[in-house]
């Protein structure tokens, strides 16, 4: 099978696209024909060793996938059956033409979810529903602001608030992304490189906003955290800026607001009834047309450099896929 290697920290010209023997199926596992992975932010980190989680060398990176099941290890759930469509969670190892997952992180794909689609589906949606359900507890006639409002993560942060009744202002680095965040349901937008992210948000929500979804971290934090409601909510998911800010609890106190961390991918060890919960009401909602995923590239395993430096670059709206043939 081809994959697609990491044997040193570094760029993703680093990486290397071999020939290498299919991975043993234990029991309890799945093996599937992967169709389509997607690049994350976090891939971006694991591939140069800046990722709180270091694999050992040589890895195969990519926390998601869409494929086909080929093969059932002994004890696999019996409702996963050969042939069947899937959205598979890993670890590592998204990133080649046949992988071997944990049956408990397998699930059906949709029937009308293409594989560019499904795969690109469980970690950003995932992130950002449990993110504003569970941890921010945002409520219908709340007001959200989005940071990063069209990446991955960010995009899908505007669509679930939206559904879930919010108001959202969407921000983001230029005018073309704040179309695509438009396009998602968001109802007003600020372009924090041509405005001050302060002063934009005293026009539009005087108040301040209820829930803040921080995936970006440095200048964009710092502004606005010191736009926040009373009692207001800021869930940091990741610091896409480079730059991990530092929060002045001076500024919490006096507005009596919380600062909220949010790993996802620790749900899968700590608590991974919640997360299956939380990825089958995504899919109902999906079902019922209330998300529209956004894929802004797919391209095939062998640009793969190309893929990486698309989000690195920030060149990238949605969602950045790799497909496999």
């Amino acid at each position: 099978m081809k994959a697609l290697l990491c044997k040193g920290f570094g760029p993703p010209e680093s990486l290397v696209l071999e020939e290498v023997p299919a991975p043993p199926l234990g029991p309890g596992q799945v093996r599937v024909a992967v169709k389509a992975a997607s690049i994350n932010f976090a891939d971006t980190l694991v591939i140069q060793g800046k990722y709180q989680e270091k694999p050992p060398f040589p890895f195969v990176p990519g926390f998601e996938l869409a494929g086909d099941v080929v093969e059932l290890g002994e004890g696999a759930p019996p409702h996963l059956k050969p042939g069947m469509r899937v959205i598979a969670l890993s670890p590592k190892g998204a990133f080649c033409t046949e992988a071997v997952v944990d049956a408990a992180a397998v699930l059906p794909m949709p029937k009308g979810m293409d594989y560019a689609v499904g795969a690109g589906f469980p970690v950003a949606y995932g992130t950002s529903h449990m993110a504003l359900v569970d941890r921010a507890n945002l409520k219908a006639g709340e007001t959200l602001l989005v940071l990063g409002a069209s990446g991955g993560v960010g995009l899908t942060a505007v669509e679930i608030g939206k559904a879930l009744g919010a108001r959202v202002i969407a921000a983001a680095s230029s005018a073309e992304k704040l179309a695509v965040a438009r396009e998602h349901g968001a109802d007003e937008v600020i372009d924090y490189t041509a405005e001050d992210l302060r002063a934009r948000m005293k026009e539009l929500a005087p108040k301040g906003a209820d829930v803040i979804y921080d995936p970006v971290g440095g200048d964009a934090f710092d502004a606005a955290l010191r736009s926040v409601a009373w009692e207001g909510r800021i869930v940091t998911i990741g610091y896409a800026s480079g730059r991990i800010p530092a929060i002045p609890a001076n500024l919490l106190l006096v507005k009596n607001c919380s600062v909220i961390g949010h790993y996802w991918g620790a749900y899968q060890k700590h608590n991974p009834r919640r997360l299956g919960q939380s990825l089958m009401e995504l899919m109902q909602m999906w079902a019922e047309g209330k998300l529209k995923p956004h894929v802004s590239h797919a391209l095939p395993l062998e640009r793969y450099a190309e893929a990486f430096h698309l989000l690195m670059d920030r060149k990238a709206t949605g969602k950045v896929v790799l497909t496999m043939g």
